[in-house]
């Protein structure tokens, strides 16, 4: 327990001394009082997979204990499309383990994250953080371990063109400042993230960098560090919320789009994947990729073409994925290979003790680093549903180890090369695409719907209204009609420009 309140960077945390999993309404209560709280804020994602929020001024005990005890009424249809107009009453309830003081509120304000509740008081079944924990509840029952997840979030900063320092076009990785002019703004984030309970890896520029227009486009990546995956989840609803905010505040301008230009880089959301049993990483054996972490690469190479139903939401998303642009085409998977869709990172495996090589004082022994290794899928972007897509991942992983040939579906996938080459053009021949419009993407929902409705983890309606949204796209053919008309694709940005 020490270990997670030393340095906690959530005021809430550092003064209850007390980790949030275990934060009671009276310690929400005592919060408020003793630190002079005036607002509470719920929050709780809606179908556009923004977050929204209700106010309340707190100006007695009585009501502030009301609303933590019995949450607050709203209206359904107004935030899912799949629900009626005539049944459209929902319950809200806090959670308090989500709590955490608002950074940019003048009037202090402490907020948290709810839990949508039915007319008879049940959680709703096509709730978006209802059906990931329905999905990591399945993961346990079938597979005896915990799954574990976190997101890369990539975004471009846009600001007026300085004309000084310039990067070089498309060469931002990793760059300091002054070359890179957002790094400080990041940190923001990052400190602000941190405070909402965000457990953050690192922050760093991307590789997408340019000038358009007398404005220059800065893209950059926050990675979060891996927890069970409705934290994960959580964590990057509220990352996206601060990014925004602060952009606002700082007079900037940012984007989780996908794809805002053809021929520069584009933002995806990786997602990278761990299953725990007793706290144990289950994912290598004798320093080897597990049977069982195979597994649950073949469930998300079998499930692969449904997935984008959750985790590429309009048509930029496509626009991305295309070949030779370090995004996905394929179903395939290798080792710290870029060019797949699912890649088995680096994960410190070698058993050589790097700190003692690169520190001599520094007394030489033996770290087991077992815990750090995942696999990473890579097509999802920033237009995802993150309840919905984790979910989905989730159920994939399952989906594995309920497949008899997942273990040979895993070798027959298995790629080490550039599969793009033209010397590998067999081996592309065999693989499976991943599909190329929303449409398509609604198509491979519908085909494999049965898999995500077991065990009554993706409800019905909530398949229903992705497939019905998908569809609405009408894009079947857009990425092939207006790939080169460059007015036509700068509309198509500006319409999906701020999405998920």
């Amino acid at each position: 327990m020490i270990d997670e309140l030393v340095l906690n960077a959530n005021p809430v945390v550092a003064y209850l001394q007390k980790p949030s999993k275990d934060f009671t309404k009276k310690d929400i209560i005592d919060f408020i009082v003793n630190n002079e709280i005036k607002m509470v804020n719920f929050m709780y994602p809606g179908g556009d997979g923004k977050l929204k929020t209700l106010n309340f001024v707190i100006t007695n005990l009585q009501y502030l204990d009301t609303i933590l005890t019995c949450g607050e009424r709203v209206d359904g249809s107004s935030l899912f499309s799949f629900i009626e107009a005539g049944s459209s009453d929902l319950y809200v309830m806090p959670r308090y383990c989500t709590a955490f003081v608002d950074p940019f509120a003048e009037i202090p304000t402490l907020c948290m994250l709810c839990s949508f509740f039915d007319k008879d008081g049940n959680p709703l079944a096509s709730a978006p953080e209802h059906t990931l924990s329905k999905a990591c509840k399945a993961f346990r029952e079938v597979t005896g371990m915990e799954f574990q997840a976190m997101g890369e979030l990539e975004y471009y900063v846009i600001d007026e063109d300085m004309n000084v320092f310039p990067a070089i076009d498309q060469h931002g990785y990793h760059e300091s400042a002054p070359y890179a002019k957002t790094n400080a703004f990041r940190q923001q984030c990052m400190h602000y993230i941190a405070q909402t309970g965000g457990q953050i890896k690192y922050g760093h520029s991307e590789v997408g960098n340019f000038s358009q227009d007398g404005l220059v486009y800065e893209q950059n990546e926050i990675e979060f560090l891996p927890v069970n995956a409705e934290d994960a989840a959580d964590q990057l609803m509220l990352a996206k919320w601060v990014i925004r905010n602060l952009a606002y505040e700082m007079n900037l301008n940012v984007t989780f789009s996908p794809k805002i230009t053809i021929g520069k880089a584009g933002s995806g959301l990786h997602i990278h994947m761990r299953m725990l049993k007793d706290g144990k990483n289950q994912m290598l054996d004798h320093g080897k990729l597990s049977d069982d972490a195979r597994r649950m690469i073949a469930g998300m190479m079998d499930l692969a073409p449904s997935i984008t139903a959750f985790g590429n939401k309009n048509p930029m998303s496509y626009f991305r994925l295309v070949p030779h642009q370090e995004a996905p085409t394929n179903v395939c998977w290798g080792d710290r290979n870029r060019s797949v869709l699912v890649r088995v990172p680096l994960g410190w495996s070698s058993g050589v003790d790097m700190c003692h090589a690169a520190n001599p004082l520094e007394e030489s022994r033996d770290v087991d680093t077992t815990i750090k290794q995942t696999v990473e899928m890579r097509s999802p972007d920033g237009s995802a549903d993150l309840y919905q897509l984790l979910a989905g991942l989730c159920v994939a992983c399952r989906h594995g180890f309920e497949m008899a040939n997942a273990l040979e579906i895993a070798e027959r996938t298995y790629v080490n090369v550039n599969i793009h080459d033209a010397s590998n053009a067999d081996k592309l021949a065999e693989l499976a695409q991943l599909p190329d419009s929303c449409v398509a993407s609604a198509a491979c929902l519908e085909q494999q719907r049965k898999v995500y409705e077991e065990y009554g983890v993706f409800s019905p309606s909530m398949i229903d209204g992705i497939i019905a949204q998908l569809r609405a796209f009408n894009d079947v053919s857009l990425r092939e009609e207006i790939s080169d008309q460059p007015e036509k694709i700068k509309q198509l940005v500006e319409t999906y420009f701020h999405c998920g």
